[in-house]
């Protein structure tokens, strides 16, 4: 089977994706979890915007592959499956679907996500060890944020704080709005949206849905912007439904 390659957010890493791979069938045995340039273990490259981040996926990974992306990595993921590059595509909250006011405010919102993790600095994982310092630290991003394994949020949160991409990354949201289906007509999508985002509000689900008709449109109840430890298996199973 080919491979499925597993695509991060703004500010995120490729271990966003751990609590859902226990979960992923045997059968997807070849799983690529990539860290974009400038974020995670990978350095940067200038590749910034969406066209320039698929552009570098298709550099690291040959196609055909399967691809799932969260966020900014959902809407690398649908250029990828728009360009012809993907045999399926499932994309958690892909940005690409707002209007002007709901795109400054995911990026002033991530943005102070990051002079947060910033400012705690060394007082993370304490803040960390409990469930109300959970609930204040990741409740922007996750819609139960207790469950989230304080070690992995608190590497999760150094690395929001660390990342050299981020700024030119969040800037090139200014110039990215989904447009044309292309491919992505031809192939299996899923879009999946989180009842309680805060980042990507679910509302921004009308206009995929009337952009992408064909496609499957999923909304997770109880889920945030991060759902895979909101809900791992049922992640992992529309990733698992979409390639099939």
């Amino acid at each position: 089977m080919a491979p499925l390659v597993l695509l991060h957010g703004l500010g995120s890493r490729r271990q966003v994706w751990d609590p859902l791979r226990p979960a992923l069938p045997a059968r997807l045995a070849d799983v690529r979890a990539l860290d974009l340039p400038g974020f995670g273990a990978s350095p940067p490259t200038g590749a910034a915007s969406v066209p320039a981040l698929a552009d570098w996926v298709l550099a690291a990974v040959p196609p055909p592959f399967h691809v799932a992306g969260s966020s900014m990595g959902g809407g690398v993921a649908l250029e990828l499956g728009r360009r012809g590059a993907a045999l399926s595509v499932t994309a958690f909250a892909p940005i690409g679907f707002w209007g002007p006011v709901s795109r400054r405010w995911c990026q002033a919102s991530v943005t102070a996500a990051r002079a947060c993790a910033r400012s705690c600095g060394p007082a993370l994982p304490r803040l960390a060890s409990t469930a109300a310092g959970r609930a204040a630290l990741f409740g922007l991003f996750f819609g139960h944020p207790a469950r989230v394994d304080p070690a992995a949020g608190v590497a999760d949160a150094r690395a929001l704080a660390a990342a050299p991409g981020f700024a030119a990354a969040r800037d090139a949201f200014a110039g990215h709005r989904f447009g044309a289906a292309g491919a992505l007509a031809d192939i299996p999508v899923t879009i999946v949206w989180g009842s309680r985002d805060l980042i990507l509000p679910a509302f921004q689900a009308r206009r995929a849905r009337r952009l992408l008709p064909g496609a499957r449109h999923v909304r997770l109840r109880g889920c945030g912007h991060l759902p895979f430890s909101d809900d791992p298996r049922a992640c992992a199973g529309l990733i698992a439904a979409t390639v099939s």
